[in-house]
Parts: C-alpha cells; sequence; structure tokens
C-alpha cells in the first residue's frame, strides 16, 4: 500500500525527533543521577530543576511568538545545534578537568533555553502535517515512541554514566547533529506570520497570544489545570531518585531500575491508546489519569519492598500517554492554528514554572523530612484535585464545545 505524501512526512518528522530525544534523555538521567549519587541532596537537585525550567520560562515567552512568525523547521534545528554546542562545551571542560557543579548547572541552563525554543515549534508543526481526524492517533504514537526512548534511556545512561558522565555527553552531541541532518529533509509548510519583524510586533504578537488564553474559558481551565497538577506531581517526579537511594539503596542499578518500571508502563499505555483513542471526552481522560497518579503516588510512597515500589512505578507510567495525548489533541484541535505556536508556549511557561516552584518548597524539606510523607501528601492532595475535576460539570463539558475563535460561543 503506498503511503500518502502526510505519512511519509510524520514518518521522517518521527525519526529525526526520536534520534534527538534519545540524545537529550541519556544526558538528563546521567546528570541527574551523577548529582544524586555524589551529594545526596534535595537541596542541589532542587538547584538542577530549577537550571533545567526557569530558562524555558523566560525564552517561552517569546519562542511561542517566533513558532508563529517565523519558519519552524529553522527554529527546530537552530535549537538543536544550540543544544548540542553547548553540550559539547560541557564535554571538552569536563575532559580538560573542570569537574564540578557549578559548570553543569551552567550548561543545563542554557540547554534549558535551547529547549524551550524548540518545543512550541515542534508541537505546531504536528497539526501542519497531520489531518485533523488522525490528530489522536498520531500523537499516541509520538507519545508511545518518546516513552520507549524513556525505557531505553535510563539502561543506555547508566552504562555511559558507569564509563564517565563525559561519554553521555558526547552521545547527545553526536544524536543532535544526526536528527538535525535528518529533520532537514522534512519540507514544513510555511508559517501564516504578520508583516512586521520588528520587536514592537513580536511584543504584540506576545500581548495577542496572552489575550487569547484569556478570552477562552477551555484554556483558563487547562492552564488552572496544569499549575495546580504539576505542581503537586513534581515531588514523585523529582524526589523518587533521592528516595530510591535513601530507602533503597544508592546503586545506579536501582536508579536505572527505577526509571525503567515508569518507561515500561508508558510505553505499553502509549500502545493502548493508539489503538484504543482513549475516552471521548478528553478532560475525563485527563482528570481520570490524573487520579490514578494520585492512588500510585501514595503506593509508593509507602512501599517497603523495592520490587513491589517498581511494579506500582510500572502501574503508574500506564496513564502518562493517556494524559499526554488527551491534553496535546485538545489543544491541537481547538486553537485557532495561527495561535498554535503561542498557545503550547504559555503551557510549557506553565509547566516550566509550577515545577521548579515545587521543588523550591519541596526539595529542601526532603532535607529535613521523610521523603516518603512528602510523596504520600501530594498523592493524596492530587486524587482530591482529580475527583473534584471528574464531579464538576463545567469541566467536563469543555471538551463537547466547538473550537472557539476568541471568545466561546454560546449555543442555540
Amino acid at each position: 500500500m503506498k503511503l500518502e505524501l502526510w505519512m511519509k512526512k510524520i514518518i521522517l518528522f518521527l525519526v529525526s525527533q526520536t534520534i534527538s530525544l534519545i540524545g537529550s534523555f541519556v544526558v538528563s538521567y546521567a546528570v541527574i543521577w551523577y548529582i544524586t549519587i555524589e551529594t545526596s541532596s534535595g537541596i542541589m537537585m532542587t538547584i538542577a530543576i530549577l537550571c533545567n525550567f526557569l530558562p524555558q520560562i523566560i525564552i517561552s515567552l517569546f519562542a511561542g511568538v517566533w513558532a508563529d512568525r517565523y519558519n519552524r523547521k529553522l527554529l527546530v534545528i537552530f535549537s538543536d545545534l544550540f543544544i548540542a554546542a553547548a553540550t559539547l562545551v560541557l564535554a571538552i571542560l569536563w575532559l580538560s578537568g573542570h569537574t564540578n557543579f557549578a559548570i553543569i548547572f551552567v550548561v543545563m541552563a542554557v540547554r534549558s533555553i535551547g529547549s524551550g525554543i524548540q518545543m512550541p515549534a515542534v508541537n505546531a508543526i504536528i497539526p501542519q502535517m497531520v489531518p485533523t481526524e488522525q490528530l489522536t492517533r498520531i500523537n499516541a504514537i509520538n507519545s508511545t515512541i518518546t516513552n520507549v526512548l524513556t525505557l531505553i534511556a535510563p539502561a543506555l545512561g547508566g552504562v555511559l554514566l558507569a564509563a564517565g558522565l563525559v561519554n553521555a555527553l558526547f552521545f547527545d552531541v553526536v544524536t543532535c547533529l544526526l536528527a538535525v541532518i535528518t529533520f532537514s529533509f522534512l519540507r514544513v509548510p510555511p508559517t501564516v506570520s504578520t508583516n512586521s519583524p520588528e520587536i514592537v510586533g513580536i511584543l504584540g504578537d506576545l500581548k495577542a497570544g496572552l489575550a487569547y488564553v484569556r478570552q477562552n474559558d477551555w484554556l483558563r481551565f487547562m492552564l488552572i489545570f496544569y499549575a495546580i497538577g504539576f505542581f503537586l506531581i513534581s515531588p514523585a517526579s523529582f524526589l523518587s531518585p533521592i528516595f530510591v537511594e535513601r530507602v533503597f539503596g544508592p546503586e545506579v542499578w536501582r536508579l536505572t531500575a527505577n526509571e525503567i518500571a515508569w518507561s515500561l508502563g508508558a510505553v505499553i499505555g502509549g500502545g493502548v491508546v493508539a489503538v484504543w483513542g482513549g475516552f471521548r471526552n478528553r478532560v475525563f481522560s485527563m482528570a481520570f489519569s490524573y487520579l490514578f497518579f494520585g492512588i500510585t503516588f501514595v503506593l509508593m510512597g509507602l512501599a517497603h519492598n523495592f520490587w513491589y515500589y517498581l511494579s506500582i512505578m510500572t502501574i503508574s507510567g500506564l496513564f502518562l500517554p493517556l494524559f499526554t495525548t488527551s491534553e496535546t489533541t485538545l489543544i491541537q484541535e481547538k486553537t485557532d492554528p495561527h495561535m498554535m505556536g503561542r498557545v503550547f508556549a504559555i503551557i510549557n511557561i506553565i509547566v516550566s514554572a509550577v515545577m521548579p516552584l515545587g521543588m523550591i518548597m519541596f526539595g529542601p524539606l526532603a532535607d529535613v523530612m521523610n521523603v516518603r510523607y512528602i510523596i504520600v501528601g501530594t498523592g493524596v492532595l492530587t486524587i482530591l484535585v482529580a475527583v473534584f475535576i471528574m464531579s464538576n460539570q463545567k469541566f467536563m463539558t469543555i471538551d463537547t464545545e466547538g473550537r472557539p475563535g476568541m471568545k466561546r460561543q454560546s449555543r442555540s
């Protein structure tokens, strides 16, 4: 059967992103584990998270506008090269004997800037190439690929870290270059933009994007849901390596198994969503996933046996693809195309802001309080938020409304 043109394009796009992501994941795991093993400090982990997220907040204010005004293909390519250059500098410094945490944190911040530029452009490119009726399936496939990589990357990261952090750094540089070469063969439709590239025009576009979000009820709901949700998820997400190191042991294989367990569940869940498509109501899908995140966080925090802990971690990962696929598809379907980059950038700003805020609170707290109590407590709060969303008819009907222009249209 001959592939349609859009299928060929999305396959090439997914291949390039797969190559790029595997390198980024390997470096991320290697660096976080290096910090965990060397310091076992919640404060040091908090600094690392802040360096990884705060620059994205600042650059995302403009990255969404750039994704809506300029060539998205070039934005993706240049941001990949920018990240590769920063990683290469760290590798060279490491080889020359400059092995201190300050350098790691600076390079993490620089890489974060590149990621902040790239993410809105990548998310906005997909609906340019894929028919609307195929968005859910393609987003599910994309999510599954990402989860497969998070299954492979911890093992690969553990092997490279055991041989030296610099090996993981060079691996990322090579994959970035391969991703750029692959992506360069892809033809992306031009972006519809305004005529004025001046800074005043960019600031005007940014203001218009913020107004678009403010005047759409469903987007305001998404931002609030994200802000509360990701704040409560941050301890289970970022403190799990410290939890494993303190409760079960500091061996690299345990930290690797911790990540693999979650990713294995996510891979299975992604396959199910790709075939099934999720619930018809995507807001319900998100709240349903969030409910089980809370339940599994509580069970993880109460675990005393490492293999039991891993089994719960795997079950928790099952619900990630349902959440991410529903969220991404909802935004892509209901957002005006010329606002797509800005909306994804604002969502990225929320995630990039609240998770570091969570770590500012929970990271230092982990040095004076049992991490177990933090994970269990936030798990309970996560359950309560999910139940509130699922029991609120206003939230549950968001996905049944037509795509807004600037204000939601009332039904006759």
